[in-house]
């Protein structure tokens, strides 16, 4: 309900699977929705009370990595200089696609609508699908 992910508490394992893939991305693609889920608790994770080896290594990385986020309704994207973070609010396919051409690092995608834009124009090159078993109820 609320849209809540509390129900999905994630191991150090897998934390440090997503560090791990996060130090090899050159570019993550974020939807407005998961951008607005992660910028309210990464970018000062690492300085909370009991933060794991694990949570910290995350957030250091993903601070640094740098991201896109892509919207149609914001005309700015919150977060500090330290975020490395940039809006595209036009064209998400003609961007995609753009990005795609460059030279650079892998690029991850998430946000299930973005991901759905890039799956239909064949941009997607590999999935990377975590299981991740929880009970909810």
């Amino acid at each position: 309900p609320g849209d809540d992910l509390g129900w999905s508490t994630p191991s150090d394992e897998l934390f440090a699977w997503w560090s791990d893939r996060v130090a090899a991305t050159g570019l993550a693609l974020y939807g407005r929705r998961l951008w607005e889920t992660m910028r309210a608790h990464w970018p000062t994770a690492d300085e909370q009370p009991g933060a794991s080896p694990a949570h910290v290594a995350f957030a250091q990385r993903w601070r640094a990595m740098a991201k896109v986020v892509f919207s149609a309704t914001s005309r700015a994207v919150e977060g500090d200089a330290r975020l490395n973070v940039r809006l595209v609010a036009g064209d998400a396919l003609a961007e995609i696609t753009r990005l795609k051409a460059e030279a650079g690092g892998p690029m991850d995608i998430g946000g299930a609508t973005l991901a759905a834009v890039a799956m239909r124009a064949g941009l997607i090159d590999e999935y990377a699908i975590v299981t991740h078993p929880v009970l909810v109820g």
